[in-house]
């Protein structure tokens, strides 16, 4: 039996392909390399362990004569050498090249950060900043018909003013991405983003169903009973004359084509419509009182005709 088991030192059976070994070695010479670990006795040991494991079981003549010979292996025939390990090059014996196992063009610098003879700490790769977040609040109008919006914040302790543009039909809760305008990179790595949640504030008329304005109209019985033209607002243009068609019920939702909020995707603008709101008169003259019931005497279908009839 061997004194040393190279085969246990590298972690691998001793039915272990020559590719199973070097990516056994590859793997342990990255964790316990000097430049990884400076000042680590126990890693130092560790490695030199693994490196003299590879310089024999990496050859596969050496490998062979190790199987056979164990530990005397060495002894067995004129040309069984094998020196001491080595980090780079292959100047005889039994050195190992790390080139040919960690592929051409190797690089202590592009696996540890640093080069090969930098013993202090792996250099720090760039980094993306972190993302910021904030909110603003914004007028109805201002969200259905974009604008802008100035906006104060803090980068890394750093007071910051910039202007958002608000894109026509954002709801609320949504938000706007600015590329690079969040916390710096780490080792010149580029600048994190900063995240805008837009909240929309009421309007006094309007409100918002996904791309359809709805609005409120009040009418008195006689209004809609008898039909009538009113003026009512448009967000996008300003007043508009609106027809109330006689019999006219409460609830009933009058359609102003293409007059609501632009769709973000589509482009299309939804539309504006005018819920019609019956209100009776809370207190009645006697003029009043006595036209109602003379209307009341007059007769009118009664709605409720057969309504929870079975």
């Amino acid at each position: 039996m061997p004194d040393e088991d190279y085969y246990q030192s590298l972690g691998v059976s001793k039915s272990a392909s020559q590719e199973e070994i070097r990516k056994a070695y590859k793997k342990l010479a990255r964790k316990y390399h000097p430049d990884v670990k400076p000042d680590d006795k126990a890693a130092a040991t560790k490695f030199k362990e693994i490196q003299d494991a590879y310089d024999v079981l990496g050859d596969k003549e050496k490998r062979q004569k190790y199987d056979q010979f164990g530990s005397s292996w060495k002894h067995a025939g004129a040309n069984a050498g094998g020196g001491p390990y080595h980090w780079a090059g292959n100047s005889g014996g039994g050195g190992v090249d790390l080139d040919d196992i960690f592929g051409g063009g190797f690089d202590f610098q592009d696996l540890f950060g640093g080069g090969r003879g930098n013993r202090s700490r792996a250099q720090p790769r760039p980094q993306k900043g972190a993302d910021l977040t904030t909110e603003i609040h914004v007028a109805f109008d201002t969200a259905a018909r974009g604008g802008k919006h100035d906006l104060s914040y803090r980068v890394d302790g750093e007071p910051q003013q910039i202007t958002v543009t608000i894109p026509a039909g954002i709801e609320s809760g949504k938000q706007i991405r600015l590329s690079g305008q969040g916390s710096r990179g780490a080792a010149g790595g580029p600048a994190g983003d900063l995240l805008i949640t837009v909240l929309v504030g009421a309007h006094p008329w309007f409100r918002r169903d996904g791309n359809n304005l709805l609005l409120d109209l009040p009418l008195t019985p006689s209004e809609a009973a008898l039909g009538t033209q009113v003026e009512v607002p448009t967000l996008s243009e300003g007043p508009v004359l609106l027809t109330v068609p006689s019999g006219t019920a409460s609830g009933m939702k009058l359609r102003l084509k293409e007059k609501g909020i632009i769709d973000r995707k589509t482009k299309q603008t939804g539309d504006q419509f005018v819920v019609v709101k019956i209100i009776p008169p809370k207190e009645l003259t006697d003029a009043q009182r006595t036209l109602y019931e003379q209307l009341q005497e007059a007769g009118q279908e009664n709605p409720r005709t057969n309504l929870w009839n079975r």
